[in-house]
């Protein structure tokens, strides 16, 4: 990888080595022959290719797509990209976001892997997007969830950023949530809440709550952060009004893209959304052959 896209990619929050070794084991799922391409086009035979929207989105994983090229250039020679979008950008149909020109048997083989990944956090980012725009105007922002797929985590928080969304916890490691099991376990919120801060005194904790007589114990124990669980609209308004400001609020449980204005305007400041990263569809994207290939 060069200096320059290890850069970008500490840049953008993601870490270098560990997209390298997601790359190359999506790579590696292609198997080392391809039976089809490679009986068509020597190692001399150079095309250009555009990787294009077909649908207005958000554009997310352009600098990954360029580690799958780097990744193919130590077998089959350098290529060379033109880089037309950014991520976080707003794309239309039509619109190129990166050209590579370079031998045609590294850019068949990087086509796959290159719009996997890029359709996918592209689609990531195109839905968070539209969430934040729904939100736009209220001082509530949505947040995503620890709902990924293995491997992926890093990429897929860093989509929704891309979109204008927030990242929650990283892992367990970063920041704790007392949960419904939690508390059942412990026996109560406040033996929950007051162990962790005992082990952890300058730690983030966050307890879920799913009645306002449990929003009470949390702030009693010293809470300053509460999830509000599958409650209603009015619910939330009422959380809202009993906490003010002695902790952030974030909404989550059934929340739906129809309903999220009315969740934000009750003045909580997040909306925790896990389909942003488990469900959002893929936005579409292709690989275009353009001009006259060489060889």
């Amino acid at each position: 990888m060069t200096p320059e896209l290890e850069t970008r990619l500490r840049d953008a929050g993601l870490d270098p080595q560990a997209v390298d070794d997601l790359v190359r084991t999506a790579l590696a799922e292609d198997g080392e022959v391809d039976v089809t391409s490679e009986p068509i086009f020597g190692p001399d035979h150079v095309s250009t290719g555009e990787f294009t929207a077909r649908q207005d989105g958000v554009a997310a994983g352009l600098p990954v797509a360029e580690v799958v090229l780097e990744a193919l250039a130590e077998r089959y020679g350098d290529v060379a990209l033109e880089r037309r979008a950014a991520d976080g950008q707003r794309v239309r149909a039509g619109d190129v976001l990166l050209a590579a020109t370079g031998p045609t048997l590294a850019l068949l083989r990087a086509e796959r892997t290159v719009l996997n990944l890029l359709t996918h956090l592209s689609g990531i980012a195109s839905l968070t997007r539209r969430w934040a725009d729904a939100l736009d105007g209220t001082k509530a922002r949505v947040r995503d969830t620890r709902k990924t797929l293995p491997g992926m985590r890093g990429l897929q928080k860093y989509a929704v950023r891309c979109g204008g969304g927030v990242n929650h916890r990283m892992g367990l490691h970063d920041a704790a949530l007392i949960k419904d099991n939690h508390v059942a376990a412990a026996g109560s919120v406040t033996k929950a809440y007051q162990a962790i801060r005992a082990r952890y005194p300058d730690l983030h904790i966050q307890v879920e709550c799913d009645t306002l007589e449990q929003v009470r114990e949390a702030l009693e124990a010293g809470a300053r952060s509460i999830l509000l669980d599958n409650m209603t609209v009015g619910q939330l308004t009422d959380a809202v009004h009993l906490v003010g400001d002695r902790a952030e609020l974030e909404a989550s449980g059934g929340l739906t893209f129809d309903g999220a204005r009315d969740v934000a305007v009750t003045g909580v400041d997040y909306l925790a959304v896990g389909a942003l990263t488990h469900s959002a569809p893929a936005l579409d994207i292709g690989l275009d052959f353009v001009g006259r290939s060489l060889g």
